[in-house]
């Protein structure tokens, strides 16, 4: 349900799309020079966002049209039920929670806008930008950048993976865990790395049981990780394993086909949970070349800070932190980009 709006401007067509709550801006055409733009519209995007907005900067954010696959709002739109991010004691739905982001972003004033970011020259200041499907145009610019890009955890595109994404299959154990429907059930993991063991661990505070399908016959986890994981009564690791389909009630998991690497054997495993901790993949190829990155493609940013290699440039949330890749770490490094890249423009306006 939805309903079209066009406004006709001297510079620019907009389009307003009012999708029930919020409003969805495209600009066909507008070129604009920025103090500061952001790119990404996570829990770290939004946080720089409200931080320099407050701060009189007129942040620019471009939240992105499907970007890396995630509507505007990043990972939190595909989840459910949000327990642990503080202010909302019985819990929020994702949509909902970054719904109220927005809201306040733009309460204090910052430009939204419903367009993904597909190019950027950081050579030289102002740093350009250029829209997808818009690259032949002049490009927008900036004094400064927060990227703010998140990333995406690595699926298995298994089938049923889809029916029962967030209704039984997850990839993030400590943000869902806890949730009622895999309380004192048996849940799976699929890694075999430090990873897994950790999200593995974790669940047994939770977990009837809890199965770790590694797809060799040895885990790549530290010594010490692999010892508790072994050691631990309520889990079992199933060794040369693979889940090959998700099956369920059509509203909710409750078992995985699960295959032997060696043998070919395929069995049923009764689970109402299915966790995949097989790493992410930062959404960077944006800067690739121009920032630097880590091995994993992670961006590098300078110890206790969010300032990258290149001045002016900041980055924010999943985009650089592969360790701990929750809402509210993203949201309070979005808080030390704003102050960082405030301080940083008013330093240069000196």
């Amino acid at each position: 349900m939805f309903s079209v709006f066009k406004l006709l401007t001297k510079n620019a067509s907009l389009e307003i799309l009012n999708f029930a709550k919020s409003p969805f801006i495209k600009i066909q055409k507008n070129e604009m020079h920025s103090k500061v733009i952001i790119v990404g519209s996570g829990p770290a995007g939004h946080t720089a966002a409200l931080y320099l907005s407050r701060a009189t900067l007129e942040p620019v954010m471009f939240e992105g049209f499907l970007a890396n696959g995630f509507a505007p709002g990043g990972q939190l739109t595909t989840t459910t039920d949000v327990e642990n991010y503080p202010g909302f004691p019985d819990g929020i739905m994702g949509p909902e929670m970054m719904e109220k982001f927005r809201q306040q972003s733009l309460r204090f004033g910052t430009k939204i806008l419903t367009e993904t970011i597909s190019k950027v020259d950081l050579s030289s200041r102002p740093f350009k930008l250029w829209r997808e499907n818009a690259e032949s145009k002049e490009p927008d610019t900036a004094d400064a950048i927060i990227i703010a890009t998140g990333a995406a955890a690595k699926r298995l595109n298994l089938p049923g993976e889809d029916t029962y994404w967030q209704k039984g299959i997850s990839a993030c154990a400590v943000c869902d865990g806890a949730v009622p429907i895999f309380r004192n059930k048996s849940l799976a993991v699929v890694g075999g790395g430090d990873s897994a063991a950790e999200e593995s661990l974790f669940l047994t505070k939770y977990a009837s049981h809890v199965y770790v399908c590694v797809r060799r016959d040895k885990l790549r986890a530290s010594k010490v990780m692999a010892n508790r994981l072994l050691s631990n009564p309520k889990i079992t690791v199933l060794w040369n394993t693979l889940p090959i389909e998700c099956k369920g009630d059509g509203k909710l998991l409750n078992n995985i086909i699960i295959k032997d690497t060696k043998t070919n054997e395929i069995k049923e495993l009764k689970v109402n949970g299915l966790f995949y901790a097989i790493g992410h993949v930062p959404a960077t190829e944006l800067v690739k070349g121009q920032l630097e990155l880590d091995q994993d493609g992670y961006i590098i940013t300078k110890p206790d800070t969010t300032y990258t290699n290149i001045e002016g440039v900041f980055a924010a949330g999943d985009v650089k932190d592969k360790k701990y890749r929750q809402a509210i770490t993203s949201a309070g490094s979005g808080c030390m980009a704003a102050l960082e890249c405030e301080r940083w423009l008013s330093e240069c306006a000196e």
